[in-house]
């Protein structure tokens, strides 16, 4: 719990805070990637370039605090950021570099405002924030059984594949001779990559296929500049660069949106290459569940750049629909319609797509009366719906 005296001093504070919380994050990154180099190699530079890194930081600090205060729910965003720490490799060690560099910058943005009192009420509240995910984070790196230092392994890969424009996949394998580890069907791996410009970059792909399996699999689509946004540095290397008996660096699987054990039906919502993590829900429970009802819903532009498309229609015993934007005969056009989805009872929703789209499925399926927290939904990148 916060301290009484910090509780009012945040209380008072948090609105300045909060109008200043871009500002803050800010300054806090590039303060810090001077002094700490080396933990360039942790960040997804495209994210730090568009800003989308910055606002989720300022999003979940702002959260958390709120969350101090009044007891709104934090606990579905600590859980993704423990997860995502822990697929990284992330230190307890970094902990007190960041904090500094975090508050350094409050100070730096709000001036002769951050009194003493000020300052130290926000350090308790970053210290209760750190110390709560570094308790998560070691119970998430005890149960892969992995170490920040032991963290990436050498895999092979045995079979890369052109799943649709823009998109392949690659077949993994063990190439230190040890285990394929096991996982949730949902969740997703990091891999570093060393670009060519030296730089070591990290990205967190789904794995694409039911577990169970001796080797994993991963699924890639090029992300191509737009509207002044670079292309995306890993996805690119891996296109252009990776190809059968290549090898990556790849942490344990982690993730927080899997599939609910249980019989309860499952909705599945994806578009584009979100469709990855509902391949392995749908892959897993038509094997292990063949009687478990399934719907699952896809968008995508067009037939040509709908990835796993043959394989969907190899899994059989669920109900299928697709939406092609561009009018596709083989689909119905336009975007999804919710209200053309059929909703089993009891369902559980599952999303993954962009942004936009999840918040405008999720709203249709809450208006459709389907429960808030039976509607999951996996983020790619660093935001929150």
């Amino acid at each position: 719990m916060l301290s009484a005296a910090s509780a009012a001093v945040v209380r008072a504070t948090l609105p300045v805070v909060r109008d200043h919380a871009a500002e803050i994050t800010a300054e806090f990154y590039p303060s810090m990637f001077a002094a700490h180099p080396e933990l360039l190699n942790l960040f997804n530079s495209g994210n730090q370039a568009s800003g989308k890194q910055q606002i989720a930081l300022a999003s979940a600090v702002i959260a958390y605090a709120q969350h101090l205060l009044d007891g709104t729910p934090f606990g579905p965003i600590a859980e993704r950021i423990a997860h995502k720490h822990v697929s990284l490799g992330v230190r307890p060690d970094q902990y007190p570099v960041v904090g500094e560099h975090l508050i350094g910058a409050v100070a730096t943005v709000l001036g002769d405002a951050v009194t003493p009192e000020v300052a130290a009420a926000w350090d308790e509240v970053y210290w209760l924030f750190a110390v709560s995910l570094i308790a998560a984070e070691a119970r998430l790196f005890q149960t892969a059984g992995v170490t920040p230092d032991t963290l990436w392994r050498p895999w092979r890969v045995a079979k890369r594949d052109d799943e649709a424009v823009d998109t392949v996949s690659f077949t993994l394998v063990p190439d230190d001779g040890g285990p394929v580890p096991t996982f949730e069907p949902g969740q997703y791996v990091s891999i570093a990559v060393d670009l060519p410009d030296g730089h070591r970059q990290p990205r967190q792909y789904s794995l694409s296929q039911a577990p169970g399996r001796s080797e994993l699999r991963i699924t890639v689509r090029r992300v191509r500049g737009a509207d002044g946004a670079p292309d995306g540095a890993v996805s690119n290397f891996l296109h252009d660069h990776v190809h059968a008996d290549g090898t990556l660096l790849i942490g344990p699987p982690a993730g927080e949106v899997t599939v609910e054990h249980g019989d309860r039906p499952v909705v599945l919502i994806s578009a584009g290459i979100g469709i990855t993590p509902m391949l392995s829900m749908l892959d897993h429970i038509s094997a292990a569940q063949p009687e478990r009802t399934i719907v699952a819903v896809h968008a995508e532009d067009s037939a040509e750049r709908h990835a796993h498309r043959a394989e969907y229609a190899r899994l059989a015993g669920f109900q299928h629909l697709t939406w092609y934007e561009n009018g596709d005969d083989d689909g119905r056009a336009g975007r999804i319609d919710v209200d053309a989805i059929p909703l089993p009872a009891d369902a559980i929703a599952y999303l993954c797509g962009p942004i936009p789209f999840m918040r405008d499925m999720r709203a249709g399926l809450l208006r459709r009366g389907v429960h808030s927290d039976d509607i999951k939904y996996e983020v790619f990148g660093p935001g929150m719906l």
